[in-house]
């Protein structure tokens, strides 16, 4: 009997914990340019803007800005250090209280393979972060890692005019003084792309971003439109 009572008061208290997470699911669309320009066989300039709006585009969510230097180590390994200007927007049903601004100075590493007909990418990130809330800043420190792997679909490799199928993980740490909880955020993605040459390439996907709020009870689980364009500039190519 007793232990009826233990397991009954263990299901009470698992479901008072599920019933106090608030969940809200929101659709959201995220449009974004990337581009690489090289300035020397080892350099090159990162660059990349993401219009970030909610309720798909009725509102403002997040606008980033980035800018960042590339050396590549060899074919398979780039360092990027770089910075970042965010403003984060009051949006959906669990607003902000005021619009934010975030300054962040950005090291990453990524490290590309191929085995067979898929291409993988590891990008390993660390970031500092000056987060402005009107008159008030904090600064917090995050780490992420991002495991991706693309497949071209009607050729057997990455060449001008392939459709390529996508997906990818990226998991978000925070640490350091003045974090409350160190997971920050996950996002999950999948979709199609084309690269049309060398420079230019266009998806389209679905990304889930699953962000967790720091009073431990409130999750935003936003369902999104992926948009993006690449492009790369290489001195010797036509």
């Amino acid at each position: 009997m007793r232990k009826i009572l233990v397991v009954c008061a263990l299901i009470l208290i698992c479901q008072q914990i599920t019933a106090q997470k608030q969940v809200d699911n929101q659709n959201n669309s995220w449009w974004t340019y990337s581009g690489n320009h090289e300035v020397s066989k080892k350099i090159s300039i990162h660059t990349l803007y993401s219009w970030r709006r909610n309720n798909f585009v009725q509102n403002w969510q997040q606008s980033l800005l980035r800018l960042g230097i590339n050396y590549h180590i060899d074919k398979r390994l780039i360092f990027t250090g770089g910075y970042d200007y965010v403003v984060t927007f009051p949006y959906g049903k669990q607003p902000i209280s005021k619009e934010t601004t975030e300054q962040r100075i950005f090291e990453q590493f990524i490290l590309k393979n191929q085995v067979g007909r898929v291409y993988f990418l590891h990008r390993y990130k660390l970031e500092q972060r000056f987060i402005g809330f009107g008159n008030t800043q904090k600064y917090r420190n995050r780490m992420r890692y991002r495991l991706a792997f693309s497949i071209p679909l009607n050729h057997k490799k990455m060449e001008d005019k392939t459709f390529f199928a996508y997906v990818y993980d990226e998991l978000f740490i925070s640490f350091g003084n003045g974090v409350i909880r160190n997971f920050n955020q996950n996002w999950e993605a999948f979709g199609i792309g084309y690269k049309v040459n060398k420079k230019l390439s266009f998806k389209i996907g679905y990304k889930n971003q699953y962000l967790p709020k720091s009073d431990g009870i409130r999750i935003e689980n936003n369902h999104t439109l992926e948009v993006g364009i690449g492009y790369s500039y290489k001195r010797n190519e036509k």
